[in-house]
């Protein structure tokens, strides 16, 4: 039963007097007295105290903290029928994985009230093994990232998913008569993303299609050394948590080179005083870089004459091993770096299958001497795998290459870009810049208009990787899973989506992504025979291992003495040097934002 009895503060109040409803209308009943000493032009002028002066400064804080309380009551309620797994004030966890085409990791996401607040490292995962650098834990921020666009684009301006799908229909119904179509990604490790591609080009009829990957920070140079050395053009598994003796030209593994994020804590296992051996670190580089920073023996190198230096450390190998020595060119020493070598070879020759020699360099020849070290250590099935390839760096720089030469000829009718900003991260050489705007039709897959999706046709607005579905094969056999945790922000849609539905496929991605596993993966078990139960152990535990391939011997059949030949003659310098690098905090700079 409801009271019908008022109350009133006092007589003003009950009579309710004009000057009463005066006072009431304004936000202060006195005004605050401030003038004594604001009235002044010149602070040193006033009479006013110190003490009074914090005493005004204190009131005119409690003062607005009072005015702030007196906003109007609004009274809501979170949820009507609250999800059974959101308890208000306590954190959830959700495994899934980022990937942006340099950095990989297997990630746990803590969100609070359905909002992804932090990134920390998936300790499931076999790859990573928990671990993340500060890229991946930072990229939370690029959800709420203003710089987003919030709908998809058409000539530069915002349009309705309705008028960029009718207008890339239309262009799609025209280069099926033989058209030239070109999909541009960065390196594409999601087996279900790959069979999306696939569906999409099979439905572009007569068309000619090619799919090009492309990887700013190319791993190229080690994949090509590889085929001609071993038979495999692969990027292989390099063990450091095998290695006694590491020895790195310029690989900067702890933090930028390849899989920095499954190195640095392979690395760490072997760097504990207490532990069963300790391994020794020797690092060649121009510039001081977090891994030469933590190395026992650094040696500082001309950028220019680091092949050089790998050709002598190959033959002071060489003569330990009896076998014919390589033709180099001497080097500067004025850093002790010819005694240091010959240290390197010591510690390696007496650690045979237990050494690891690495570069960063993208060169072909310097990348076949290296094979030829290891091979001398018998280093290959020991500390390097070349059966569980690294697919986190695909792209083929002389694939790019012919790309761009394709769209400054202006005889591509459709480009497709997803993953990259070639417009940014290509040398200017390339000249990308201008050839994409030769280009008849062009779609950039993005979630803002960056170098790159600006000079595009089309925006179709993508996903933040914490509102999407995937699935990820770094390396090997080792699978993992990428769920949303969050309802998308903005009028985005996935890139997988978008494509299947240009396709003709009614499926989403998430169905059409399970059916590839029902086929695949969960063929190669036997601890689950309902496909419900293995998906979702797989989804609450974020990683999944499949089949790995059985171990083949390796025998070196690369040129060596051609190779280092070939170091020797680009070896030569002018008297500068300049060596670009990867920054640590930014790599390829797509979160400068």
């Amino acid at each position: 039963m409801s009271s019908s009895r008022k109350y009133w503060n006092g007589l003003e109040q009950y009579n309710n007097s004009p000057e009463f409803v005066e006072k009431a209308q304004q936000e202060f009943q006195s005004p605050v007295p401030v003038e004594e000493f604001l009235g002044k032009e010149n602070l040193s002028d006033s009479a006013t105290s110190r003490r009074d002066f914090l005493k005004f400064v204190g009131f005119s804080i409690a003062a607005a903290t009072a005015a702030a309380c007196e906003t109007p009551v609004i009274k809501s309620i979170p949820y009507v029928v609250r999800p059974e797994e959101i308890v208000p004030g306590v954190a959830n966890y959700y495994a899934s994985t980022y990937f942006d085409g340099f950095d990989y990791s297997s990630i746990l996401v803590k969100t609070r009230e359905g909002r992804p607040i932090h990134i920390e490292g998936n300790r499931l995962s076999p790859v990573t093994k928990g671990g993340v650098n500060a890229r991946v834990n930072s990229s939370v921020l690029s959800l709420y990232d203003s710089s987003r666009l919030m709908t998809p684009t058409l000539n530069g301006s915002a349009a309705s998913w309705k008028d960029v799908d009718g207008a890339v229909a239309s262009q799609l119904n025209k280069v099926k008569n033989g058209g030239k179509v070109r999909f541009l990604t960065g390196s594409i490790i999601s087996p279900s993303t790959k069979a999306v591609v696939s569906k999409f080009a099979a439905s572009l009829e007569g068309a000619d299609f090619q799919h090009i990957s492309y990887d700013p920070y190319s791993a190229e140079g080690i994949r090509v050394a590889n085929e001609k050395s071993f038979g495999k053009a692969v990027v292989p598994d390099y063990k450091f948590e095998n290695a006694k003796v590491i020895v790195s030209f310029g690989a900067d593994f702890l933090s930028t080179w390849l899989a920095s994020s499954q190195y640095d804590s392979a690395y760490a296992t072997r760097r504990l005083p207490e532990g069963e051996w300790m391994s020794r670190h020797y690092q060649f580089e121009g510039n001081l870089s977090l891994t030469g920073s933590n190395a026992d023996v650094r040696a500082a190198v001309r950028p220019s004459q680091s092949g050089l230096v790998i050709n002598a450390l190959y033959n002071e190998l060489a003569k330990k091993a009896g076998v014919a020595t390589v033709s180099s060119a001497a080097f500067e020493d004025d850093n002790q770096v010819a005694e240091k070598v010959k240290k390197a070879a010591n510690d390696l020759w007496a650690n045979k299958g237990a050494g690891l020699v690495v570069s960063g360099s993208n060169d072909v020849d310097v990348q076949t001497v290296v094979n030829a070290i290891n091979n001398l250590l018998g280093s290959y099935g020991s500390t390097i795998d070349l059966d569980t390839p690294l697919y986190i760096r695909q792209g083929s720089d002389a694939a790019f290459d012919a790309l761009t030469k394709e769209l400054k000829s202006g005889s591509v009718d459709l480009l497709l870009v997803s993953g990259v900003n070639p417009v940014y991260t290509a040398p200017a050489s390339f000249g990308f810049d201008s050839a994409i705007s030769k280009a008849k039709f062009s779609v950039y897959f993005g979630d803002r208009a960056d170098e790159t999706g600006s000079m595009c046709t089309v925006v179709a607005t993508d996903n933040h990787y914490l509102e999407s579905w995937n699935d990820f094969n770094p390396k090997g056999s080792e699978y993992s899973i990428a769920q949303p945790t969050i309802t998308p922000l903005f009028d985005t849609r996935q890139m997988q989506d978008t494509l299947l539905m240009w396709a003709g496929e009614s499926k989403s991605y998430y169905d059409f992504m399970r059916d590839n596993w029902t086929n695949t993966l969960f063929t190669q078990q036997s601890k689950y025979s309902s496909f419900d139960a293995y998906w979702n152990s797989a989804v609450h535990d974020g990683v999944v291992k499949g089949t790995k391939s059985e171990a083949t011997p390796v025998a070196f059949a690369g040129d060596v003495a051609t190779a280092a030949s070939g170091v020797t003659k680009k070896s030569k310098t002018n008297g500068w040097d300049v060596e670009l690098y990867v920054e640590t905090s930014m790599a390829l700079g797509n979160q400068a934002n």
